[in-house]
């Protein structure tokens, strides 16, 4: 599936980070594989949201400094394989996003979608695997954080939320968090807005964070706040704050 000009399907960043918190971003990159084309979409398409999540990966870089935590994140569009669905959804290369049809996932064939998941899927989550338990074996304590962008219109209906602070079972973080922001006048704030666990968006959260007990949060932010740098920098420290105050309030 990828060349060896193209590397390795994940990054890690500052994989020495002494901070509790482990930062994943599912949905950093538009770029496909050379091998897959543009899957018969436009360059508008590919520039849009269903290619990935516009400003999530610079927000969690700067997550990543201020908390001095590892950041893992996807180098290839989830369009190829959203790794935040395990292989049996649908929506793991979906053959429809939004407004959009993609041609070049229409009929995959179960060895089209295998060799998909071999190459994307199952290097990413080794990788975070392999993070979290030699972050076990040492003793480092660790917070899952897995970090979205979402679009301000969604089917012709606008958004009022503008940060979501999502959780599955585990709630522990999500909680702290909110209880944290409920004064806040920066952002609007809601639980497992604007998806929730029954969007099957936790997946993540539930294969790193549920399996291990970990606590867990996906923040969710709307995509028109971080389009520039200081948006970007006023998210950051944000989150960075009310994620040092929630984690000290568990610890």
């Amino acid at each position: 599936m990828l060349t060896q000009a193209e590397g390795d399907p994940v990054a890690v960043l500052n994989p020495d980070a002494r901070g509790s918190v482990l930062i994943v971003c599912e949905h950093a990159s538009r770029a496909l594989p050379e091998r897959l084309g543009t899957l018969g979409l436009s360059e508008e398409a590919l520039a849009s949201h269903i290619a990935w999540d516009p400003g999530a990966l610079a927000v969690a870089e700067r997550l990543s400094r201020s908390l001095d935590a590892t950041l893992v994140h996807q180098r290839f569009s989830r369009l190829a394989y959203d790794c935040n669905r395990p292989p049996e959804a649908p929506g793991a290369m979906p053959d429809v996003s939004e407004i959009y049809e993609i041609p070049g996932n229409r009929d995959l064939s179960p060895q089209d979608r295998d060799e998909r998941t071999k190459a994307l899927y199952r290097p990413f989550h080794a990788r975070i695997e392999e993070i979290v338990a030699a972050r076990q074996a040492r003793g480092q304590q660790t917070a899952l954080l897995t970090m979205h962008s979402f679009t301000p219109v969604y089917h012709g209906v606008k958004r009022a939320v503008e940060i979501g602070v999502l959780h599955d079972a585990d709630s522990r973080l999500a909680d702290a968090m909110l209880m944290r922001a409920a004064d806040t006048s920066l952002y609007r704030i809601a639980r497992n807005e604007p998806y929730g666990p029954a969007d099957g968006v936790t997946h993540t959260l539930q294969l790193h964070g549920l399996r291990h007990g970990l606590p867990n949060v996906m923040i969710e932010v709307r995509n028109d706040l971080i389009s520039d740098e200081t948006g970007q920098d006023v998210a950051a420290d944000f989150l960075t704050g009310l994620l040092q105050e929630s984690l000290s309030a568990l610890s």
